[in-house]
């Protein structure tokens, strides 16, 4: 693999590297199996690999390099982690903060096998980024880690992250020059799963979130204090408006990536006018990409992607 160095300040600067997983070899052909492991339907394991391929070839398309973990792993490795159906939703396993990259710890039995896979590579692969003596006690799913900016990150005590995680890594999210951290507790459910089923960096100045998220008090961590506020008045104050949406599909309405400043990745069953209908969103380009399958799984694009490096 070739060298760099792992690098994110916000969720909306220029994708340069990315981190994925092909889908595991398993179908789902029981609706009853797919409710039991959490799925919306039934998923057969070609269509997800030709919906994987599909999203691959979309950030290659336009630049980005992609690592396919599963691929860097050792014959005994790959034997389990083939056999793991949620091993593609990758952003939960890491996030990189800065020019560090904070471990996640599994909130739920089915996916913590993946966790101590993927950190095995990534503590190789980054020796000197890749903080391994600080993976948290109780669980934290960095699907609920957002970067507004390089002077804010917002995280949510979803079903899978807890206070106390977030408590033993703030420290280490202020280092990296940070002033605050919101963390906001929204309610927990397959719907609401993780912070980025509920809201979304979609531009410089601009957040997409469903509208009940706007009644929601955060509270704010500086390195010094904690005081309370409302979610958009925290945000208001670091920059952003807010885009409230009324009527929205959960995982591909809100569940996307920015590319660059100019350009969003999103899922073809993504509502295009309600994101156009937005002045700030107009001028974007949009990269639609069919992840339908996949999503089956209950999570999207942004779910499947773990940024390294964004410029």
């Amino acid at each position: 693999m070739d060298s760099f160095q792992v690098n994110c300040w916000s969720e909306h600067e220029e994708l340069k590297v990315v981190m994925l997983c092909e889908p595991s070899i398993f179908d789902v052909t029981d609706l009853k199996i797919a409710e039991n492991i959490g799925w919306s339907a039934t998923v057969s394991h070609k269509k997800a690999m030709e919906n994987f391929m599909e999203l691959k070839a979309a950030f290659e398309h336009v630049g980005v390099k992609v690592i396919d973990y599963a691929k860097e792993l050792g014959n005994e490795q790959q034997l389990l982690s083939k056999q793991l159906i949620n091993r593609y939703f990758v952003r939960d396993l890491a996030c990189v903060i800065g020019n560090k990259m904070l471990p996640g710890n599994a909130g739920s039995s089915l996916r913590r096998p993946e966790y101590p896979l993927a950190h095995s590579l990534l503590a190789k692969w980054f020796p000197e980024h890749f903080m391994s003596k600080l993976q948290p006690a109780q669980s934290l799913e960095c699907g609920d880690v957002m970067l507004l900016n390089k002077d804010a990150v917002l995280i949510n005590l979803g079903m899978r992250t807890t206070l106390e995680a977030i408590e033993s890594m703030k420290t280490y999210i202020f280092q990296q020059g940070f002033s605050e951290i919101a963390v906001i507790d929204l309610p927990k459910g397959n719907d609401t799963l993780h912070l980025d089923m509920n809201c979304n960096v979609a531009n410089v100045n601009l957040v997409i979130a469903k509208s009940f998220v706007r009644y929601f008090p955060v509270q704010v961590f500086t390195a010094q204090t904690s005081h309370f506020d409302m979610v958009e008045q925290f945000l208001q104050r670091h920059g952003f408006e807010v885009y409230w949406l009324e009527k929205y599909k959960t995982i591909p309405d809100i569940n996307f990536v920015n590319i660059d400043p100019e350009t969003l990745l999103i899922s073809k069953q993504a509502t295009k006018q309600q994101l156009m209908k937005h002045p700030l969103l107009q001028k974007k380009k949009l990269l639609e990409v069919e992840v339908s399958e996949l999503e089956k799984g209950g999570g999207g694009i942004r779910c499947m992607t773990l940024p390294l490096v964004r410029k």
